[in-house]
């Protein structure tokens, strides 16, 4: 009867765990079921001009359209992940977007990369949507539908 108890518990476990490392293992889709316009922009390197330009085009897009009405996912991969880093001057700016509905990713490669290069995983905002590869969620979003924009 013990046996027969450890084991089912192990399945239930498992099968709990499952959805877990599915979504992972998944790159993740904006949850925005009746969205008409759905944009995706790729931050790709550091310039604080370019982090501020991409901020204020997904302002002015979720000001211009009903924000159930526009899916805005924000890609950052490479050196445009220092926008996601917990002291960059426009954090404030990117948690209100999220808060807004947009999706911000990072990149885990590039963490990874800098993490293996300087020995210290950097730090990211918690409104940051982990995704493995950067390119990769940009693909995903614009064989779904999505409109890459690089300001």
């Amino acid at each position: 009867m013990r046996r027969l108890t450890t084991t089912a518990l192990c399945f239930a476990l498992i099968a709990l765990a499952a959805p877990v490392v599915r979504a992972q293992q998944t790159p993740l889709l904006q949850d925005k079921p009746f969205a008409e316009h759905k944009i995706v922009l790729q931050l790709s390197d550091s310039d604080p001009k370019k982090q501020g330009l991409v901020i204020s085009v997904a302002n002015n897009l979720m000001k211009h359209y009903d924000p159930d009405k526009v899916a805005i996912e924000i890609v950052a991969f490479g050196p445009g992940i220092e926008l996601l880093k917990p002291d960059n001057p426009n954090r404030k700016l990117v948690e209100s977007l999220v808060a807004q509905g947009a999706r911000v990713d990072i990149c885990l490669n590039t963490v990874d990369t800098i993490e293996r290069e300087t020995g210290k995983r950097p730090d990211y905002i918690p409104a940051a949507t982990p995704v493995q590869v950067g390119v990769a969620q940009i693909l995903l979003l614009t064989e779904n539908g999505y409109t890459l924009v690089r300001p």
